[in-house]
């Protein structure tokens, strides 16, 4: 996944940043209003952390309620971005109000780093209509449970091949371009360039090569996930 992280704290970006990068994520940092509006515009984005209380770079006084009215004014545009809105634990208007503003769920601080990234998957799911587990042929992803089977043996793949597969698969018989699976594994400063890409996908098709399922080339198209050919 792709993920905008909206937090001023330096500390918790740091940590946030590298354990959903651990994960296999691909996380973009704001730390203030003008540089979350900047990003969350030219970007598309599989979902958004945003603490709400997101002091302005601008030259007047921030205002705690900034990544409040961020959100409002993303759902005014109609975009339908999962969002996981960061509260304090004890500010139960603050979580009313960002579930009001358009948030999809909330997560109180002091948080578990492990029900971020569990939380964020789960938005996703939900906002793509599909389930934590996808097959096809004797190939299985289980995206909950971070892993992948084959003929019911566990493949052991390293996050970033796994992160290639669950776009892949997300769901199997669509075509995706290039720029498109760049764009889901990039960083928002350094994207991943085609030879990097075409070396992921060729590790994964040794594989599953006896998984009946392969991924095809599509010359000028991009990438497509199927079941092997008689």
């Amino acid at each position: 996944m792709r993920i905008l992280l909206i937090e001023d704290d330096k500390v918790l970006q740091s940590v946030v940043q590298q354990s959903l990068t651990d994960k296999g994520h691909r996380v973009d940092v704001a730390g203030d209003l003008s540089a979350a509006k900047y990003m969350w515009h030219v970007q598309c984005y599989d979902a958004v952390l945003l603490d709400l209380n997101l002091p302005s770079s601008d030259s007047q006084t921030a205002v705690p309620a900034n990544g409040l009215h961020l959100l409002q004014e993303r759902r005014h545009k109609g975009d339908k971005t999962p969002v996981l809105v960061l509260t304090a634990r004890n500010r139960t208007d603050e979580r009313i109000a960002g579930l009001d503003a358009g948030a999809d769920d909330y997560l109180g601080k002091p948080f578990d780093l492990a029900e971020v990234d569990a939380r964020l998957r789960a938005l996703v799911r939900r906002s793509q209509g599909e389930d934590s587990t996808t097959q096809l042929a004797h190939l299985v992803l289980d995206r909950k449970g971070r892993r992948v089977l084959v003929h019911d043996q566990p493949l052991n793949l390293p996050a970033r091949e796994f992160e290639v597969l669950s776009e892949l698969m997300s769901p199997p018989g669509r075509t995706l371009s290039k720029k498109e699976l760049s764009d889901k594994l990039s960083d928002f400063d350094e994207a991943l360039v085609d030879n990097a890409l075409e070396t992921f996908i060729s590790r994964l098709r040794k594989k599953i090569l006896n998984s009946g399922a392969t991924i095809r080339t599509l010359r000028g198209l991009g990438y497509l996930m199927e079941e092997e050919r008689p």
